[in-house]
């Protein structure tokens, strides 16, 4: 297995500061300056200030440790990476699920199963939710002998499985992911596929997502997901239920990705030209709360990664959970929102005008 590249952390980079970062995308340049404010683009289509609809789903960051440092990740995740959610807070995700009931519980990292109180989390978790998914970078699960037990694991849970797999063809993904991503990818699909994962009568649910290698917008989420479905059944024998097209929010390594080939300030202005008020109209901050790693609540995992925390006044510990107050805050953006209201909008669960 090829040895990791190193985050951005531990270069000690000045985009490993979430501060920074923040102040890149506002005042970075004077072309980015220039920008139409999102505040002032959701005032316009009616939505200012942007509040809640009712909460579906509670996503939780378990940890920034991960098996992978794939280039575009917005987490800085890597091996190295230490900040892992403890037991207790586990315990007050639990007992927030328990008291007041939440339709979506959604597990993400880094590589969530590489947190050591993951299993127990998911068996305590899923009597709680109609839906639990967990999102997975495929490798980990050949990542060595602890995790082979996984697809089973998961089939035993009903786990619904969202997979990261860039594309269908092996250059690209190891270009974004890591040298040999790609095969173990593979690998690790049909160990899925023979739980039982995407196959018919068993409701083993297993999606993908996709997001694009370079400094663009996906293509249609439709004809993307029926290329990958063509291309991955007849050359390599998978099957997967759905394709979730994201589109690159610039924080953290994209955003290092972008500065370094001068591509930030062509990417803003295509994220503000192709501005969809119905998309913002769906973002997913408005059904979703983040919950990070250390119990912090955010109102997505895009602004937990920027340390945009919740507005004052309003619960901001998930062992304070408080659905009636959250409902009645407003939700915090900036210039990086632009990303989840370009063109057919987008989501943790892909594009969010159909």
């Amino acid at each position: 297995m090829p040895t990791a590249l190193p985050t951005l952390k531990r270069q000690q980079s000045p985009l490993a500061d979430a501060a920074y970062q923040r102040e890149l995308l506002e005042q970075g340049s004077e072309r980015l300056r220039e920008l139409p404010r999102f505040s002032a683009r959701l005032a316009e289509s009616g939505l200012s200030p942007l509040r809640p609809l009712a909460l579906q789903v509670l996503q939780v960051n378990v940890g920034k440790r991960c098996n992978q440092t794939c280039k575009h990740c917005h987490v800085d995740a890597g091996p190295e990476r230490d900040e892992q959610m403890d037991r207790p807070t586990f315990a007050a995700c639990l007992d927030a699920l328990r008291r007041f009931g939440v339709d979506t519980l959604d597990v993400t990292g880094g590589a969530p199963e590489m947190n050591p109180h993951f299993r127990w989390f998911v068996e305590q978790a899923r009597p709680l939710v109609r839906q639990l998914l967990v999102r997975c970078n495929l490798t980990i699960l050949v990542a060595g002998k602890r995790f082979l037990e996984l697809p089973a694991f998961y089939r035993a849970q009903r786990v619904h499985v969202v997979s990261s797999l860039p594309y269908y063809e092996a250059k690209f993904t190891d270009r974004q992911r890591g040298e040999g991503v790609f095969e173990r990818s593979l690998k690790a699909l049909r160990l899925l596929n023979a739980e039982g994962y995407a196959q018919p009568g068993t409701g083993l649910e297993l999606d993908l997502v996709y997001n694009p290698a370079g400094a663009f917008l996906p293509a249609s989420q439709a004809a993307l997901e029926a290329d990958f479905k063509r291309e991955l059944k007849s050359r390599h024998g998978i099957d997967f239920d759905r394709l979730y097209v994201l589109t690159n929010l610039p924080i953290s390594r994209f955003l290092e990705y972008l500065e370094r080939s001068g591509n930030l300030e062509d990417y803003l202005e295509r994220l503000v030209s192709a501005y969809n008020p119905a998309a913002a109209e769906g973002v997913m901050c408005r059904t979703t709360l983040s919950v990070g790693w250390d119990g912090t609540l955010y109102d997505c995992d895009f602004n937990q990664m920027l340390e945009l925390g919740l507005v004052p006044d309003t619960p901001q510990h998930i062992r304070d959970f408080d659905p009636a107050a959250l409902a009645r805050r407003a939700i915090r953006t900036g210039q990086h929102c632009y990303g989840c209201t370009a063109g057919a909008g987008s989501s943790c669960g892909g594009e969010t005008v159909r």
